[in-house]
C-alpha cells in the first residue's frame, strides 16, 4: 500500500473517530475494507512463507471484524474467503499431513481445524456470491445450472475460491459421505469459471480440475489418467510452466496412483527447478508448492512401495 494512500486512509479513520457518525464510520470501514481486499498482491510477492503464515491470522480476524460492520462488502468477503482458504491449506492442512506418521492425535486435530476453516472460507465466498447475485444460494440448491449461469466473468475469482474452500473441506472429510457427495457442486463451479475465463490466474482452473479427477471414485484408471493429462496440458500451456503447483498436482494425482516413480521424480524436479524470484507475482505460491514438493520427495520410498521393495531386493 502506497504511503499517500495510507495517509488518506488514516485521515478518513480519524474523521470517523472524532465525528462518531454512523455514515462516516461506515465510509471509513469500507475504505479500510477496500485497502485490505487489495493486499493479496503484497502477500503473493513475499519471499518468506512463515512470515506470511504468522501474519495472516491477525489480518483475517481484522477482516472479520470489518465485515461485522460492513457485511455486504463483496471485495472484503472475497479476500476473507481466499485468505482463510490459503492459510488453512498451507499452514494447517499440510501441517496435519506431515504430523500423520508421527502423532496421529495431533494430525486429526489439525485436520479437523482445517476442515472448520475451509467451511468458514466457503461461507464467506457464498455470502459474496449472494451479494452479487441475490437469491444465489437458494437457487443453487434447486437449479444449479441456472444459478451458475448468472455469474459473470468479473466473479471468476469468487467461483474459484469458494470452490477451493469447499473442495478442501471435502478432502478433509473423507469419513463423511454427505460431504463427499458434494464434489459435483465443486466441479460445477470450476467448469462455469472455465467457461467464463479459461486462462484466469495462469491455468489455475484446469489445474484445479486435476485435483478433482484425483478425488473422483468409480473411474477406470486409464480414463482418469487421460482426463488428468488433458487438464495438465491445458494448464501447462496457460501457465507457461511457471506454476510449481501444477507439477506437484500431477505428481500426486497421476504418478503416485499409477506408481510411476520415474515420472513422479521428473515432475517434482520440474517444480523445484522453477526460480520463484523470476515471477514475483506468484513467488509465495511457488515457494509453498516447492516446500510440498521437497516433502513429497523425502517420502518417495513410502509413496512407491513396490519399486522400493524391488530396489531393496536387488541390493
Amino acid at each position: 500500500m502506497h504511503f499517500q494512500r495510507m495517509r488518506q486512509l488514516a485521515a478518513v479513520l480519524m474523521v470517523a473517530v472524532l465525528s462518531g457518525g454512523c455514515s462516516i464510520k461506515k465510509i471509513a470501514v469500507n475504505k479500510l475494507g477496500d485497502a485490505l481486499a487489495s493486499t493479496g498482491a503484497t502477500f503473493e510477492g513475499d519471499d518468506d512463507p512463515d512470515l506470511v503464515g504468522d501474519a495472516l491470522p491477525f489480518a483475517l480476524k481484522l477482516m472479520e471484524s470489518l465485515l461485522a460492520e460492513s457485511p455486504r462488502h463483496a471485495g472484503l468477503l472475497l479476500a476473507t474467503a481466499s485468505g482463510f482458504t490459503g492459510y488453512s491449506y498451507a499452514f494447517v492442512g499440510q501441517k496435519a499431513e506431515r504430523a500423520f506418521t508421527e502423532n496421529l492425535e495431533e494430525s486429526n486435530a489439525l485436520r479437523g481445524r482445517a476442515r472448520r476453516l475451509y467451511l468458514r472460507a466457503r461461507t464467506y465466498g457464498m455470502r459474496a456470491l449472494e451479494v452479487r447475485y441475490p437469491g444465489f444460494g437458494a437457487a443453487l440448491e434447486n437449479q444449479q445450472a441456472s444459478a451458475l449461469a448468472r455469474v459473470r466473468k468479473r466473479d471468476v475469482p469468487l467461483l474459484y475460491w469458494t470452490a477451493a474452500a469447499h473442495g478442501l473441506a471435502i478432502s478433509a472429510s473423507k469419513d463423511d459421505p454427505e460431504m463427499i457427495a458434494q464434489l459435483p457442486v465443486v466441479e460445477a463451479f470450476i467448469q462455469r469459471a472455465m467457461e467464463l475465463d479459461e486462462g484466469w490466474n495462469e491455468g489455475a482452473l484446469p489445474e484445479f480440475l486435476i485435483d478433482i479427477e484425483g478425488s473422483r471414485t468409480g473411474v477406470k484408471p486409464a480414463e482418469r489418467e487421460a482426463r488428468i493429462a488433458g487438464y495438465y496440458e491445458q494448464a501447462l500451456r496457460l501457465s507457461g510452466a511457471r506454476r510449481a503447483s501444477l507439477f506437484v498436482s500431477r505428481a500426486e494425482n497421476a504418478s503416485i496412483p499409477a506408481q510411476n516413480r520415474a515420472e513422479f521424480r521428473q515432475l517434482i524436479e520440474r517444480a523445484l527447478g522453477i526460480d520463484p524470484g523470476q515471477h514475483p507475482e506468484t513467488r509465495l505460491a511457488n515457494l509453498l508448492a516447492q516446500r510440498r514438493a521437497r516433502w513429497l520427495l523425502g517420502r518417495i520410498d513410502d509413496l512407491f512401495l513396490e519399486t522400493s521393495a524391488l530396489a531393496a531386493k536387488e541390493n
